[in-house]
């Protein structure tokens, strides 16, 4: 292996690959090192999202749908069935399946690209040298002109909940539970907590998720959050919000949780399993050297400027590692800005169009200002909102909870967010951030033609409804 590239990559997640491919997609010699082992102690790619997040989870998730939709919801299309059963073992296979053919893909890339696939832990040091402790134990030093680091994020623990990933389980144990549990605790009702406590819900867990905050998905669109928990509430989920976990205590098989409410009242709740979703930190376990001159933050976040730098020439961070949300793809798209910078190019990055979603379902999806941020900055605005109930699309599918709601300038019309809870909801925000990267009005939406019966006329109709017009609700007053 030469011990010189012009470009060496720490992490292989969707910050990290995408970085290295494209790196080496624009001739520069490229590395990427990957300390990630599969069950069987073999080196492989792809990160916290396709090995423990982001693809095992929408695994899971989609099992458990089409278990629910079988159980619950076929009768209403005059499907009768004797009895469901679930085989846990073979969706946590099917789950294995997955993850195995994606991070194999991963590997296959590099080598179509040009990548060197490196295996191992990866430390920068002073002078952009990067020391490569390997699988087995030996020590080397690479020599790297550019250094991008994109080493992810771990779950955040707390001390009132040690997790054992036995009884107490954090979001990568979820992932293995091999049982149905009769009662599920979720410390954290933000986006993984809502996404587990979902696929357990649907299995047929009693699923109660303790929240220590007073709002319910507090970055979401207020309107979308209060549909959102309406929904879910349905559904099943008990969502119990201002409800702070003191401690936690093992009984043989079960776990007692105590929480103090925002009214101060003490509490206990007994669980067979609990799992603890309050957040990520940043992984920088390692990865810096004394002396690297690379600066963090008290939470371990890496401070770089808007194309990704730190302060030290030629040292990039990328991904979960930096400010903003930790979201798979904006990792990618920093890492392919990052990639295109070192070469020469003049890339950017428009953060204020960066989709967020929760694949719950109905799923919730954003993109862009909420109401409440742009109220506070005091721009003028209009809203349009359709109902999935008013979707003949949604209504042939059973599937009309929810709705579309859409957020434009008052004066320019130009599109400021959307925010949708409702089936397919990360698509078809999707939509409208590509009408945003574009600077449309929602008169831009209103007079695309959108095909029918589709789900994203939910879109078109509250695009028209933003300024008025539109034609299957009826229209509320414009702000004026």
């Amino acid at each position: 292996m030469s011990n010189h590239f012009d470009v060496v990559v720490i992490g292989s997640g969707p910050a990290g690959y995408v970085a290295a491919i494209r790196a080496a997609q624009l001739g520069l010699k490229t590395a990427c090192i990957e300390k990630w082992k599969n069950t069987d102690g073999k080196g492989v790619n792809g990160g916290t999202c396709l090995n423990v997040g982001c693809i095992p989870s929408k695994a899971l998730l989609d099992s458990s749908q089409k278990f629910h939709e079988t159980a619950k919801d076929l009768s209403v299309h005059g499907i009768s069935v004797d009895s469901v059963d679930i085989d846990i073992s073979a969706m946590l296979e099917r789950k294995n399946k997955i993850i195995n053919q994606l991070t194999g893909g991963i590997a296959g890339l590099f080598k179509a690209n040009g990548v060197t696939a490196l295996y191992g832990t990866g430390k920068l040091l002073s002078g952009k040298k990067v020391e490569l402790t390997d699988n087995e134990g030996s020590v080397s030093l690479i020599d790297a002109q550019n250094v991008i680091l994109a080493s992810g994020s771990l779950p955040i623990s707390i001390p009132v909940a040690p997790v054992d990933n036995d009884l107490i389980l954090d979001s990568t144990g979820a992932l293995e539970i091999e049982e149905v549990p009769k009662r599920l605790g979720v410390i954290g009702a933000g986006v993984i907590g809502l996404e587990l406590g979902s696929v357990w819900a649907r299995l047929g867990s009693e699923v109660i998720l303790l929240e220590a905050l007073d709002d319910f998905l507090a970055i979401m669109d207020k309107a979308i959050a209060k549909e959102s928990k309406k929904i879910f509430s349905k559904q099943g989920l008990d969502i119990r919000l201002g409800a702070r976990v003191t401690g936690t205590k093992i009984n043989g098989r079960e776990v007692e949780v105590t929480y103090k409410t925002s009214g101060g009242e003490e509490l206990s709740q007994t669980f067979d399993k609990l799992i603890v979703c309050v957040g990520r930190r940043p992984y920088t376990d390692g990865l810096l050297a004394p002396g690297c001159g690379v600066d963090v933050d008290e939470r371990g976040s890496v401070f770089v400027n808007e194309f990704c730098a730190t302060n030290v020439p030629g040292v990039y961070a990328v991904g979960d590692l930096v400010r903003g949300p930790m979201l798979a793809h904006k990792g990618s798209e920093e890492g392919v800005m990052v990639a295109e910078r070192i070469a020469g190019h003049k890339a950017q990055m428009n953060y204020d169009i960066v989709p967020n979603v929760i694949y719950t379902h109905p799923e919730v999806a954003s993109v862009g200002l909420t109401e409440e941020q742009v109220k506070a900055g005091g721009e003028p605005y209009n809203v349009g909102v359709f109902p999935f109930s008013a979707s003949g699309r949604a209504m042939a599918a059973n599937d009309t909870d929810g709705l579309v709601k859409i957020i434009a300038n008052a004066d320019t019309d130009r599109i400021l967010g959307c925010h949708i809870v409702g089936p397919s909801a990360a698509d078809l925000t999707q939509q409208v951030a590509i009408a945003m990267e574009f600077g449309s009005s929602a008169e831009d939406l209103g007079m695309t033609v959108f095909g029918h019966p589709t789900l994203s006329e939910a879109v078109h109709e509250a695009a028209l409804a933003v300024n008025g017009s539109a034609i299957h609700i009826a229209n509320r007053k414009r702000r004026s």
